[in-house]
């Protein structure tokens, strides 16, 4: 899906209640956005331990303005399964991240002392 109002609207076909109900949670998981127009967004809220996290903001279960009330953790998978048909893991994306050289020069912080006294 495109936009999360449309996410939105899909909760509200399935649970009942308003767009603005759902909005917030759809949004949490799109708002990436903002780093990523593509779809590489996706790589830091839409896997299984972004569920969990969503689950700890907006809590376990979401009361609609109806009285009707939704587990958080079933709005997250609706979200995942619209964008790809499945709930992948966090793993499932790093599995496909390209490891580059500059991502494992860090030093250990002995190494960066002994770095620092050399210099002084």
């Amino acid at each position: 899906m495109a936009h999360s109002y449309h996410h939105a609207l899909s909760s509200v076909r399935q649970w009942g209640g308003t767009v603005d109900d759902f909005l917030p949670i759809h949004d949490f998981f799109d708002e990436s956005k903002r780093i990523s127009a593509d779809f590489r967004h996706r790589a830091l809220r839409h896997h299984a331990e972004g569920i969990y996290l969503a689950e700890r903001i907006f809590g376990v279960t979401l009361t609609l303005s109806t009285g009707r009330v939704v587990p958080v953790r079933l709005i997250g998978e609706q979200h995942m399964r619209e964008d790809f048909g499945f709930i992948p893991s966090f793993v499932d994306w790093l599995k496909e991240i390209r490891p580059q050289p500059w991502m494992g020069r860090a030093k250990s912080p002995h190494q960066m002392l002994e770095t620092d006294l050399d210099n002084s």
